[in-house]
């Protein structure tokens, strides 16, 4: 039985309880609020407070990755990190810092939206049910947020700003030679003024308006594209790469993936795909984090090269530009827009059988792989296992470099999304191209030598260059190394019109429509023309209309070919709209897909600034003094932004877009949002499965003999994460019932590194509930309730152990060491628990250093101390130098290895000194042998070998 449920009669009168926590952490939590302790003065607007005791101190910004509030609530795992950034943040408030610290809610999302599709609930409702709940959890912990700064992204006057920058990024256009976004308005100015050239040459004035808005609209960063796209036809909508899974499903409901062409708004993050991966070196982020980032930005350097046909060039892009006299057959993606054009009604003289498919003629060939393809996920396509298939267009290329004429085939191992959608293949140097040439009975060349003895396919390496020399054309590449011959073949292709050196991305643009209903609203109107026209600020936000049918059509999870259908577009009255934009009033249509659950997350720690401003969504004052660079070349942002390492592609990707954006044009003074990131671990759990492979409660489950049961039913343990479907979770609500929140913010704390995952155990929890109990017991006797603190200084061991553990505590916290804090604040309580009384010069750092662990137990001893104001902002304890160096040192003494004894000398005391008495210490042991070594290592051990 734990001491929190031992009987009431065995307990001291004054013993820290369960019970008494409870009420010490309710009255607290009360006192914070009421008293808006919490509260982060602003430099200017209403959110100011000159007489704030940290008004003008440095800043310090703490962020969380704030949470999506379901239904299910919090279980132990959920807190850790905010548990973490709270213990953070409290210490730098204590140690002068005014210190930032919000919490707010990511609260658009598919799983209210899927529940109010089942039950009719509209997704607010639920929503803001869930929120509260997580709220009132939250609040339970302790957590010291400004309460006036919370943000939820459903919330109109939150969202409203979500639109704005929106527009903000579809008024804007990229400049390549600035490597910045700058308002179309100057595009515009420079078309008119001849100081760029339009798409066909033509002067700006002889454009109709129709052609002018296309030429600027193939400019914006936010832009409509029709094309291919992943849909989902089991959750209705469509899917950014990010959100699909290496199994091509979706990563939400693990519903089937589709390739479809759709017309869909998009975000051209492409465009800063050098910064976003250059800027990487500026982040304080862990090294795995910025590598996933690398990877999935993937720069490519190559070329892009024309392969003639007798419709259009079709363009490639390659790394390997020197492999292209090895270039035997071109393969385009089933979807490539070329393929209609190019595909004839009959098979070209001389077509080989493999070649059709077993088709009468092309186009029959061609419609029937695309439906094969279709019904195919990306994953599929391009599995290395997978048997290579394809058909002949009935169309032929030419190869550049030789002239030579080269059959164009479609295969699904091509995909239209990436690349060019169209791939030079050189069967010799490439594994999958080797396994297509095979089939279908193509040519192989080499173009790179491999290594003498080798006997393989396809060889990969680098190596000299071969056959790759046409002199009445004016290349040779014959003897040259990889990069060298990449140099000269791109130089070639530049001067004879072929192609050009490039850089692609793996990156693609971000896919930024939803086929959803719970979701922002696009600020965009549609005119008679089709055209996309941004509404002006006056009119945001956009609010989402109320609908009788949440769920999307067609909502087939299997069905390729269903089409969307939006819940907003059933509302026509909301749809088409008569609205005065400038020239009169005009009808209009809505845009009725939403923007995705990302979009309130790619800013809102900027809102956390200045919630207040309806102006703004930040003061530019405010945003400076949180986010700006505190020196020259500082990439500026938050100082600490904790959370999962699950987003360390999409989440963190986006959000530096939009930032890099707003930066571009002025809103903002950093050029990153997050300057330094931490990722915390995760708490696992046990599981218990039954003989039927049925989860059992772990709560029920007793160990006997390293044997598990489940009543009188022997069951096995399973390792890895917390869940109710696995019957395993434990709640934070439970942990305070059964210790208080203090200890359950304790033991999350001491569990282990904060970055490291960590198994939950409920019966170590006691652990720390028992040194929260010794802590108390060093200010308040158990018995009476009196202080048991003395004014009478303290012996010099106590006090030198004291300012040890100041010095060690507060370079663990600096550190982000929590766990090794608190084995140094329990090294110091239980030196005190043998001490008659607790000198008052120990009591008081210890309070303090415990704060900001358990800061309500420690807000009361500090009442009791004496003190009528709350600790949150008294100084943290600073350790004197001078009792930092130890007057003796204890040394172990080994001999031939072992040890047998231990001396003590003064910490100056010589070498020989030492060795005298290292000597004297282990005689015995030596039984009058003369020792043939003594080896003293200063401060540490002394070695005698016999």
């Amino acid at each position: 039985m734990s001491e929190a449920a031992a009987p009431a009669t065995d307990i001291p009168p004054f013993r820290y309880t369960a019970a008494l926590a409870d009420e010490i952490e309710n009255r607290w939590q009360d006192t914070w609020e009421r008293e808006g302790t919490f509260h982060a003065p602003n430099p200017t607007g209403p959110l100011a407070d000159p007489g704030h005791p940290r008004a003008g101190a440095e800043k310090l910004y703490v962020l969380d990755m704030f949470p999506y509030p379901s239904g299910a609530g919090l279980h132990v795992g959920h807190p850790l990190g905010y548990i973490g950034t709270d213990c953070y943040a409290r210490y730098q408030r204590m140690t002068g810092r005014n210190v930032l610290h919000a919490m707010g809610f990511d609260a658009f999302g598919l799983p209210a939206e899927q529940y109010a599709v089942q039950t009719g609930t509209h997704p607010r409702t639920t929503t803001v049910a869930n929120i509260e709940r997580y709220k009132a959890q939250l609040r339970r912990l302790g957590l010291g947020h400004d309460e006036r700064r919370s943000v939820a992204t459903i919330d109109t006057d939150f969202y409203r700003w979500t639109q704005w920058i929106f527009l903000q990024i579809f008024n804007s256009w990229y400049d390549a030679d600035a490597r910045k976004a700058r308002p179309v308005a100057e595009l515009i100015a420079e078309f008119e003024g001849g100081n760029r050239p339009t798409p066909d040459g033509r002067p700006w004035a002889e454009l109709t308006v129709a052609e002018r808005r296309r030429v600027v609209d193939d400019h914006r960063l936010a832009y409509v594209s029709e094309a291919p796209v992943n849909w989902c036809p089991g959750l209705g909508t469509v899917l950014a790469n990010e959100e699909v899974t290496a199994d091509g499903r979706s990563e939400r409901g693990n519903f089937p993936v589709f390739k479809r062409n759709l017309k869909q708004w998009m975000m051209r993050i492409t465009a800063y795909g050098d910064r976003l991966l250059d800027d990487l070196d500026t982040l304080d982020w862990p090294e795995p984090i910025k590598l996933q980032q690398r990877n999935w930005i993937g720069r490519s350097t190559g070329a892009h090269i024309d392969f003639p046909t007798a419709a259009a060039p079709v363009r490639v892009f390659t790394t390997r530009p020197d492999t292209i006299f090895g270039a035997t057959y071109m393969v385009l993606a089933p979807e490539h827009e070329l393929v209609d054009v190019l595909t004839p009604v009959a098979w070209p003289e001389g077509t080989k059988d493999a070649w059709t498919g077993g088709h009468a003629g092309p186009r029959e060939a061609v419609e029937a792989y695309r439906k094969a393809a279709a019904a195919k996920t990306d994953v599929e396509r391009q599995a290395d296992s997978k048997e290579k298939t394809g058909v002949f267009v009935g169309a032929w290329a030419t190869n550049p470099v030789t002239g030579g004429q080269i059959p164009i085939f479609i295969a699904d191992y091509v995909l239209a999304g990436y690349g060019t959608g169209a791939i030079m293949a050189v069967p010799a140097q490439d594994e999958r191209d080797w396994a297509f040439a095979e089939v279908f009975d193509l040519p192989i060349v080499r173009t790179v030598a491999p290594p003498e003895g080798f006997d393989g396919k396809a060889f990969t390496g680098d190596g000299p260059a071969i056959n790759s020399a046409a002199p009445d054309r004016g290349v040779d590449l014959d003897g040259l190394g990889v990069a060298e011959a990449k140099a000269r073949i791109i130089e070639w292709l530049e001067a004879n019109g072929h192609g050009a050196g490039a850089v692609t991305w793996r990156l693609r643009d971000w896919l930024f429509s939803r086929q959803r209903y719970w979701g922002e609203p696009f600020p965009i109107v549609y005119d008679s023309t089709g055209a996309p026209i941004a509404l002006p600020e006056s009119m945001l936000p956009v609010e989402l209309p109320e609908v009788d049918d949440f769920s999307p059509k067609t909502f087939d999870p299997e069905d390729a070919q269903s089409n969307p259908e939006t819940p907003l577009s059933r509302r026509r009255d909301w749809v088409e709209v008569e609205l005065d934009l400038g020239d009169g009033p005009k009808r209009y249509t809505r845009e009725t897909n939403v923007m995705p659950q990302w979009a309130g997350s790619c800013w809102y720690e900027l809102r956390y600034l200045d919630p207040t401003d309806s102006q703004r969504f930040a003061d530019p004052e405010n945003e400076a003094y949180w986010m700006g660079p505190r020196r020259p070349g500082d990439c500026g942002g938050t100082d600490l932004y904790v959370g999962g390492a699950e987003h360390a592609v999409l989440h963190l990707l986006y959000a530096r877009f939009w930032h890099k954006v707003l930066f571009d044009l002025g809103h903002v003074s950093s050029f990153e949002p997050f300057r330094r990131l931490f990722n915390q671990g995760m708490i696992q759990a046990y599981a218990f499965v039954d003989a039927r492979g049925a989860y059992v409660p772990a709560e029920e489950v007793v160990e006997v003999d390293g044997r598990w049961f489940h009543g009188e039913t022997e069951v096995r343990r399973e390792y890895g994460k917390m869940g109710k479907s696995l019957k395993n979770v434990v709640t934070p609500d439970d942990m305070c019932a059964a210790y208080g929140a203090d200890t359950f913010r304790v033991y999350e704390m001491s569990m282990g590194p904060l970055e490291v995952s960590r198994p939950w155990e409920t019966r170590a929890v006691v652990g720390s509930y028992r040194f929260l109990q010794r802590v108390w017991r060093t200010v308040v006797d158990e018995q009476t309730g009196d202080s048991r603190v003395t004014d009478a200084p303290a012996d010099e061991a106590t006090r030198r152990l004291l300012h040890k553990v100041i010095d060690g505590v507060r370079a663990d916290m600096d550190g982000v060491r929590f766990n090794t804090a608190i084995a140094k604040l329990i090294e110091l309580t239980n030196g005190l628990t043998q001490l008659a009384a607790t000198p008052r010069e120990v009591a008081e750092p210890l309070v303090l250093m415990v704060a900001p662990f358990a800061p309500h137990l420690a807000e009361e001893l500090w009442r009791r101390l004496g003190h009528d104001t709350s600790l949150a902002y008294a100084d943290f304890p600073v350790a004197d130098p001078a009792l930092l160096v130890a007057e003796s040192v204890t040394y172990p003494v080994q001999v031939n290895g072992k040890v047998r004894g231990r001396i003590e000398v003064a910490a100056d005391a010589s070498e020989e000194t030492v060795r005298a008495a290292a000597l004297e210490a282990v005689a015995g042991a030596l039984a009058g042998k003369e020792p043939r070594k003594v080896i003293v290592v200063k401060g540490r051990m002394v070695s005698v070998v016999a």
